[in-house]
């Protein structure tokens, strides 16, 4: 948690008092993401539980399709950032650099046609059946999950995303919403192997986004219950996906968007 966090000198205005107060803020850094030497993409993340987002990265992004099929090889921490470098195998690795070079081809004049426009919006897989979930017990989730943000007890600038199974709640935090949920896809592989994504539902301290149903249907996770809104295309891709997805989860009510049979009123 060391990693997670900066101590910084504030002055406190109130009034006519001006105070200096010693203050915590999260820490936002780059940290580039490389496959078998060749980089990939840079995120600016939270430098905590790099291994869980390492993974949880390679898994939501179709890099790899199991966590049998990944190696964190090395974290390498630089003054400028933190380089994650994992290994491969190599049609995975053919099938990225494939991928780069249809996105290096088009970035001259960025999503200016068809091709590019299905690039960005890549295929939603489907979602397996799962059980119903109660109402009561999403409420449930989310008031674990409001208590089980240390990182953003401390700082106050922190996405978490949890995911609910028996009662029970597995969080991780960052300063991305979406990196907190790569964290949580890879604590769930590494740390929860027995756990199947139809066993739980996702709840996420954030809006619901074409990007965050995107992975969590990739994971295999059939509800996705977020604190704040949805977009329209987060709709759209989890009705595709033939995911729940619930929103405006706050005090007694929630909104639920599709596939609304997943969740019971007891």
């Amino acid at each position: 948690m060391n990693d997670a966090l900066q101590q910084v000198e504030a002055l406190r205005l109130r009034d006519d008092a001006r105070v200096p107060h010693d203050d915590r803020v999260i820490v936002e850094a780059p940290v580039a993401l490389l496959y078998n030497g060749e980089s990939f993409a840079v995120m600016m993340a939270t430098p905590h539980a790099l291994e869980d987002f390492a993974l949880g990265f390679a898994l939501s992004e179709g890099i790899v399709a199991t966590p049998a099929e990944f190696r964190l090889v090395d974290v390498v921490r630089h003054e400028e950032g933190i380089a994650l470098h994992a290994a491969i195998p190599q049609a995975r690795f053919d099938a990225l650099q494939e991928r780069r070079r249809g996105m290096e081809g088009r970035s001259g004049c960025g999503l200016c046609g068809v091709e590019s426009l299905q690039a960005a919006l890549r295929p939603v897989p489907r979602v397996g059946a799962s059980q119903a979930v109660a109402l009561g017990d999403i409420r449930a989730a989310l008031a674990m999950l409001a208590q089980r943000q240390p990182l953003n007890a401390l700082s106050g600038g922190v996405h978490a995303a949890g995911f609910a199974h028996g009662g029970q709640l597995l969080v991780r935090e960052d300063v991305g919403r979406h990196n907190a949920l790569d964290k949580l896809i890879g604590a769930l592989a590494l740390h929860e192997p027995a756990l199947a994504p139809a066993d739980g539902f996702l709840v996420i301290t954030s809006r619901a986004s074409y990007e965050i149903v995107h992975k969590a249907a990739t994971a295999g996770i059939g509800l996705v219950v977020a604190i704040s809104a949805p977009t329209d295309l987060a709709i759209r891709t989890a009705d595709d996906a033939g995911m729940t997805l619930a929103a405006f989860a706050r005090g007694e009510s929630v909104n639920v968007y599709t596939h609304c049979d997943r969740i019971r009123a007891k």
